[in-house]
């Protein structure tokens, strides 16, 4: 997770998530999605999850990038944003895990 607020003006954190395979982005997309909902925050926009290269999920102020390890190496994001500061993402709490019925009704 970056803190790019001091970088560009359209976000202020970039949470960059490296999955293996387009299955996988796909859940992770849907598990962030569910989970992000419950906790309050409403999604502004999606793209690419057609793909599975690259989805982006855009929350206004942070922007979430799951990428397959060839898009990351590919697009640099971290090279590009490495002066940016490194947020310690594990002391945040998420919700705990849904099950399959909230994940559907949540589609």
């Amino acid at each position: 997770m970056l803190d790019v607020q001091d970088q560009i003006k359209i976000a202020d954190y970039f949470v960059i998530v490296c999955g293996l395979s387009r299955p996988q982005l796909r859940a992770l997309n849907k598990e962030l999605h569910v989970r992000l909902k419950q906790a309050g925050a409403g999604r502004e926009h999606t793209e690419g999850v057609e793909l599975g290269w690259w989805i982006l999920m855009d929350y206004g102020d942070v922007v979430v990038h799951l990428m397959q390890p060839e898009a990351r190496e590919y697009y640099d994001i971290d090279g590009l944003y490495r002066d940016c500061p490194e947020v310690e993402w594990q002391r945040v709490e998420l919700p705990e895990t849904v099950d399959a019925s909230r994940l559907r009704a949540a589609e």
